[in-house]
């Protein structure tokens, strides 16, 4: 199901691993095909994991690896994605997915893995569930930001309708999401995004009608525009948005994961170095806490 060795290598530089993973990463590969349990485990995770290819919202339960070694589990996921690979290059392809789409898209992996690595310090996958999205079809990359084939929640829908929106709860939406480590998020980028959204989606989805793109994020939280000048990107970001609904719930470590790499810093040597870390630190400092904000835009692409 894995790959050859050399092959190995090239799939995972394809996916964006970090390199100096990637020795590792073969020599436990050899190891989990040579064992008939692993392998067991390695298609049974597989088959939960492709089952339903493309279909939006599909729960999906990968088990976790019990197993003695500790760089093997943490690593068992990327063995999965691997392993899954050629499903999903089938599904783009049946979809007609531009290949460079497809590449951005899945190489959110390699991404996962550097985020990782730099909270700490060794190989591992930050959040496999997140990327099951981009292995079943669901999430593309487009330009600076990703978007997801999803449905209104209860509430988001619930609001939606009231505003007079053709939507309601399970109504088609995107979901917008914002990786780190690619670039600032300026204007022009966003409008990109959106632009090659709304021809993307139209074009191989065309079955399926979106009229909204939802975001649910603490970029969105209305207490940065505080902190921030009226010109910033984030606030220029949020502007573009209509709220969906508030959480009285906080998400303190939301921001600090995203600004400083790990959620788990302190927050009274949190850096100052840049406007955004400021307003995250200073506000925690003085007893504030953030929120996930909640926003949708309307949007006309497909069916």
């Amino acid at each position: 199901m894995l790959p050859d060795t050399d092959e190995l290598a090239e799939v995972l530089l394809d996916l964006g691993v970090p390199h100096e993973d990637i020795n590792d990463l073969v020599r436990m590969g050899r190891r989990l095909t040579d064992d008939p349990e692993l392998r067991q485990i390695l298609e049974r995770s597989v088959g939960e994991l492709v089952q339903g290819m493309g279909e939006a919202g599909r729960p999906v339960d990968l088990p976790d690896l019990d197993w003695a070694s500790g760089a093997l589990q943490r690593c068992f996921p990327v063995y999965v994605f691997v392993a899954a690979l050629p499903y999903t290059r089938a599904y783009h392809r049946e979809r007609g997915i531009p290949a460079d789409v497809s590449r951005r898209t899945l190489v959110d992996l390699g991404r996962n893995m550097a985020v990782y690595r730099r909270r700490y310090g060794r190989a591992g996958v930050q959040a496999p569930w997140w990327l099951t999205h981009h292995f079943r079809g669901e999430l593309y990359q487009l330009g600076r930001l990703q978007f997801e084939r999803a449905r209104l929640g209860q509430r988001t829908g619930a609001r939606l309708a009231a505003a007079g929106l053709e939507a309601g709860p399970h109504a088609r939406c995107l979901n917008l999401h914002i990786p780190d480590f690619h670039g600032p998020l300026s204007p022009a980028a966003v409008d990109r995004s959106v632009a090659l959204a709304r021809g993307f989606f139209a074009r191989h989805f065309p079955e399926e009608r979106y009229r909204t793109v939802t975001c649910h994020s603490w970029l969105l939280d209305p207490q940065l525009r505080k902190y921030l000048p009226g010109d910033s990107n984030i606030v220029r970001f949020q502007e573009r948005f209509s709220v969906a609904r508030e959480d009285m719930e906080p998400a303190d470590t939301e921001p600090v994961q995203f600004v400083f790499g790990d959620p788990e810093l302190p927050v009274e040597s949190l850096p100052r170095r840049t406007a955004v870390e400021r307003a995250v630190g200073d506000h925690l400092r003085a007893g504030g806490h953030w929120y996930i904000g909640h926003g949708w835009l309307s949007f006309d692409g497909g069916g």
